[in-house]
């Protein structure tokens, strides 16, 4: 196999395209976005990811883009389908890209003869590849799947801002197949180009479209059991959610991975497929009440966060938010907490202003005139009397007690990633607000107090008779 086609040069298509041309592969990317195309052919990056320019470039003797999809899929042996499926209103995924696509695939593989494997790759609801994608596939190529051509469905589990590695480097390859000829060829396809030696989960198409999204509504529970910890750290005297998660990430059965207390997760996949799975729940006649819990949940931590805000503003008071992607190293803000919470204090009447060192462009489509834009970290520091740091994007690593204005009361600097904690132990001039970290002031550790020696009401935990006789826990 040695000509590939990637349909989607989006944020996944390009870095898989330009990650097949650097393996060797001759390579035809296929967008029906003519500025994408364009920026291909001249070997330069269509989005903003970590290293895609500089592969894209190094690698443009073997990548072309083109708007002809048939003409792609008649020039190459294995076609990725990567474009969008948007989320409708009640939580599925829309399939009003894939399918024409496929009956583009599908009408250039009634013109071919050489055997040829179309690999679905973007997330879809079980049943959609077979009941869905296949059936269109074959009536356009007037052909059987398993004879002619095969049908699998491949997605990949990537995270923005590390896509590159996570392509190169996978945890593990996840592939639906129509048949053994065709899990066969592909899995000799990824221990080409995988320099990791993953392990490879074949299955059938169903089994693998719930893996995805039920790998990623995993991931947010974990995400939001964090930020649960985190909370509770905040009103235990002494408590801090690093220590916690830190010693839980060392059972082999937990992990350390997405165990890290925060701001809610976002972007452009968690949130969706965890609804996603709650959808699926509900057209099955089941309920998905940890992806449905774990969503409500998820959605409250920045309404929670813009209380805690609010006891340290001043009439007047002006509020920085540092961060506005949905993670570092990215420009993508959708549903992103810190635009989310730069949004909320703006309706509130709250004077804000915004700093995102690669999102700001992004974030202008969403916020509008609601809020001020600063040119750089610093002015945003000397616009502001409250500064959220909303996610620890490099840019804000640096950030120094010396770096703010002195004035009559101090800055309030609310971390909500405890990653200026070091540099602000001790800043006279900032009263620095860890989030996650507990509070040593005597109001909690009375309150403490009163919650186990009974007078605010409530009686020291006695566990039931019935457990009082077992001395060591049951085995899991």
């Amino acid at each position: 196999m040695t000509g590939v086609s990637v349909v989607g040069l989006g944020k996944l298509g390009a870095c898989i395209a330009a990650c097949l041309a650097s393996k060797g592969f001759t390579v035809i990317g296929v967008d029906a976005n003519s500025h994408t195309v364009n920026l291909i052919n001249q070997g330069r990056a269509p989005v903003v990811e970590p290293g895609l320019n500089e592969l894209i470039a190094a690698n443009c003797d073997r990548l072309v883009a083109t708007i002809d999809c048939e003409a792609a899929v008649l020039e190459s042996d294995l076609t990725f389908i990567v474009v969008p499926t948007p989320s409708e209103d009640h939580g599925g995924f829309s399939l009003r890209y894939v399918i024409p696509v496929a009956r583009a695939i599908g009408r250039a593989l009634r013109r071919k003869d050489d055997y040829h494997i179309v690999a679905l790759t973007s997330t879809v609801l079980p049943g959609s590849t077979q009941f869905a994608v296949l059936p269109v596939l074959e009536r356009e190529a007037e052909k059987a799947c398993g004879s002619a051509f095969a049908l699998c469905y491949n997605p990949a589990f990537v995270a923005l801002g590390n896509v590159i590695h996570d392509l190169m480097n996978p945890d593990f390859v996840l592939f639906g197949e129509c048949d053994e000829r065709a899990g066969n060829k592909l899995e000799a396809f990824y221990k080409v180009i995988c320099g990791n030696s993953p392990s490879i989960a074949r299955m059938n198409f169903v089994n693998a479209e719930l893996t995805k999204i039920a790998v990623n509504t995993f991931l947010t529970m974990k995400i939001a059991f964090a930020n649960m910890v985190s909370e509770l750290c905040e009103q235990l005297p002494g408590g801090d959610v690093d220590v916690v998660t830190g010693a839980l990430g060392l059972d082999s059965r937990i992990g350390k991975r997405y165990l890290k207390g925060g701001l809610g997760y976002g972007g452009p996949c968690f949130p969706r497929d965890n609804v996603a799975l709650a959808f699926l729940a509900r057209q099955l006649n089941r309920q998905a009440v940890l992806a449905e819990s774990t969503d409500r949940f998820n959605r409250q931590v920045a309404e929670s966060l813009i209380g805690k805000i609010q006891r340290y503003l001043r009439p007047g008071s002006a509020v920085a938010v540092l961060g506005l992607s949905y993670k570092p190293l990215s420009n993508v803000v959708e549903e992103s907490q810190g635009l989310y919470l730069a949004d909320r204090l703006a309706a509130n009447g709250v004077s804000v202003v915004v700093y995102d060192p690669i999102a700001m462009e992004n974030a202008r489509d969403v916020l509008g005139g609601r809020v001020r834009y600063a040119g750089s970290v610093w002015e945003a520091l000397a616009e502001s009397d409250v500064v959220v740091v909303a996610n620890p994007d490099p840019a804000f690593l640096s950030i120094r007690p010396i770096d703010f204005p002195q004035r009559a009361t101090p800055i309030t600097v609310i971390d909500c990633w405890r990653a200026l904690v070091d540099a602000f132990s001790t800043a006279p001039n900032v009263e620095y607000v860890p989030l996650g970290i507990g509070s040593h002031d005597t109001a909690f550790i009375n309150r403490l107090a009163e919650i186990w020696s009974g007078r605010a009401g409530t009686e020291p935990p006695c566990p039931p008779a019935s457990l009082q006789q077992e001395a060591v826990p049951r085995a899991p």
